[in-house]
């Protein structure tokens, strides 16, 4: 049915490739918040100033500004290293759930195409594709060891 290499099929390999393009590019988008413009700057610029004129209470965004960064740099991480992938991905699917809100609110008809349906649709792949292909990474050898199968 899917061509096997070594044990691994192609859709594993698939979703090892998917895990490790969204690892990086979630651990870069962390990495430069929270230690290139920091953590503070990021708070101010893109929470507390953009949406001084919403509904949204300056503790709510000052709360978010700091834990979105953390979020995706420990989520890229935990995904290149393929720890715990089945929940990481559906956190990401939640954090992009309030980024788009967050643009929505300030364009309406913001463009979805950019990075967040990019990020989407590799959110879903890797959910999508069962965990026991992916044997490259610390889940399997964590399942492999307590003999059960993976998520």
């Amino acid at each position: 049915m899917f061509y096997h290499h070594n044990g691994v099929s192609n859709l594993g390999a698939a979703r090892f490739l998917v895990r490790w393009i969204l690892g990086v590019i979630f651990v870069m988008a962390g990495y430069w918040k929270v230690f290139v413009l920091g953590a503070d700057q990021h708070v101010q610029r893109f929470f507390v100033e953009a949406f001084a004129d919403s509904w949204i209470p300056v503790w709510l965004l000052t709360g978010l500004g700091y834990v979105i960064p953390w979020w995706e740099l420990a989520a890229g991480v935990l995904l290149l290293l393929g720890l715990r992938v089945r929940e990481v991905a559906f956190s990401l699917g939640i954090l992009l759930i309030i980024t788009t809100y967050g643009h929505a609110l300030m364009d309406p008809l913001f463009d979805i195409d950019g990075h967040t349906f990019t990020r989407l649709a590799l959110v879903i792949f890797v959910l999508i594709i069962s965990g026991n292909r992916d044997l490259l990474s610390l889940d399997a050898i964590f399942d492999s060891r307590h003999g059960s199968r993976l998520r």
